[in-house]
C-alpha cells in the first residue's frame, strides 16, 4: 500500500492535523473493533488486524434465555488466540419483536439479565454490546443497563453500547457512565429511507461532531469513545439502495481512492481510502479509545482492504505520535 503510507506520511507533516495538538492517543492499546454480522467463522477475517470483535447479533428467546451454539465457542477460541476480546451484541436495527416485551417487565429484564451473564460463563466472553436502538431507548433502558452493568462487572466482564448522537440525548448521564466504552455510530446520517437528502451518509465533519458531542456536551473521556467507520456506502437517485465495499471497488476500478460514484443517474456514497485512513488518524490523535467497524463482512481482502489501510495508520500513527510525545 505504498500509495496509502505515502498519503499517511503527508498528513503527520504537512497537514493540519498536527500530531502536537490534542490528547494524543500514545498507547498501543488503540483498539480497532469490528462487528462481525451473518458469518461468525473467524477464517471470514484477518483476527491480526483487530483487538475486538462483536458478534452481531445474539437474542434471547421469548423467555429471556440464549440458545447454545457451538460456533461461539470456535470463534472465541480463534480471537483469544490472537488476544482478540470478544463480545456478542444484542439488538440492532431490527431486533425481534419480543425483546420490547422482556424489557418492559421486572421478571424479563431479570430473565434476559441473567441470560447475559450465563452465556458469558458459559463460553468465556469478554463482554456484551448493547445496541438497543429507536423505540427500545425508552422508560426501560436506564434499569436494563444499569442491572446488566452490576450483573457483568460482577463477573471481571465489559459492557459497550452501540451509539449515536441522534439517539443519545434520550439517555442520561449516569446511564452512559455504566459504559466502559461507547461504539459510536458516525455514520447512517442519511440512507434510503430519506430519498428526499442524497449525500454523503458519513462525512468526515460528522466523526468530529460526534466526538465533541459525547466529550465536550456528555463530558465523556476520549478513551471511553470509539469512531465508528462503515464499510458500505448508500445510493440514490437509481443508483443501487447500498452496496458493500469489496464490491463497489470490485465492479468500479480507482473507487477506492474516492467517497463518492456516479452510477447510471445516480450517486453511491462511501468511505473510501483517503477517508478511511483521515477518521483513524483523528481518533489516533484526540485520544480516543480506538475505532470501530460496521462491518468486516463488507471489506476488501487484497491491497485495497479498509481493514489493512487502518492497521497501517495505527502502525505508523502510534509510533509517531510516541516519538513525538518523548
Amino acid at each position: 500500500m505504498k500509495k496509502t503510507l505515502l498519503i499517511i506520511s503527508s498528513i503527520f507533516l504537512f497537514s493540519g492535523c498536527a500530531v502536537n495538538n490534542g490528547p494524543q492517543n500514545t498507547n498501543e492499546e488503540f483498539r480497532v473493533l469490528g462487528y462481525l454480522h451473518g458469518n461468525w467463522d473467524p477464517e471470514a477475517t484477518d483476527l491480526a488486524l483487530i483487538t475486538d470483535l462483536n458478534l452481531a447479533f445474539v437474542h434471547p428467546d421469548e423467555n429471556g434465555d440464549f440458545t447454545p451454539d457451538p460456533a461461539y465457542e470456535k470463534v472465541i477460541s480463534a480471537a483469544h488466540q490472537q488476544n482478540v476480546r470478544v463480545f456478542f451484541s444484542i439488538g440492532g436495527g431490527a431486533p425481534p419483536p419480543h425483546l420490547e416485551k422482556l424489557l418492559a417487565s421486572k421478571q424479563g429484564q431479570e430473565r434476559f439479565v441473567n441470560g447475559i451473564v450465563q452465556l458469558l460463563d458459559q463460553y468465556n466472553f469478554d463482554g456484551v454490546d448493547i445496541d438497543l436502538e429507536n423505540e427500545l431507548i425508552n422508560a426501560h433502558y436506564a434499569p436494563f443497563v444499569a442491572a446488566v452493568a452490576k450483573a457483568v462487572k460482577a463477573k471481571n466482564k465489559r459492557v459497550t453500547a452501540a451509539l449515536a448522537s441522534w439517539n443519545s440525548d434520550k439517555i442520561a448521564d449516569s446511564t452512559l457512565a455504566q459504559y466502559d466504552f461507547i461504539n459510536v455510530m458516525s455514520y447512517d446520517a442519511t440512507g434510503p429511507w430519506n430519498p428526499e437528502k442524497p449525500g454523503p451518509h458519513s462525512p468526515y465533519t460528522m466523526v468530529e461532531n460526534d466526538f465533541t458531542y459525547y466529550t465536550k456536551t456528555r463530558k465523556l473521556a476520549p478513551e471511553k469513545i470509539l469512531i465508528g467507520l462503515p464499510f458500505y456506502g448508500y445510493g440514490f437517485n437509481g443508483a443501487p439502495v447500498s452496496m458493500k465495499y469489496k464490491d463497489i471497488i470490485e465492479n468500479y476500478p480507482g473507487s477506492e481512492w474516492k467517497d463518492e460514484l456516479p452510477i447510471g443517474e445516480g450517486t453511491i456514497y462511501y468511505n473510501g481510502i483517503p477517508t478511511i485512513e483521515k477518521k483513524t488518524l483523528y481518533a489516533l490523535e484526540k485520544g480516543a479509545a480506538g475505532v470501530m467497524i460496521w462491518q468486516l463482512l463488507q471489506d476488501s481482502k487484497d491491497h485495497k482492504s479498509l481493514l489493512k489501510t487502518i492497521y497501517e495508520v495505527k502502525a505508523s500513527g502510534l509510533k509517531t505520535l510516541n516519538v513525538s510525545s518523548e
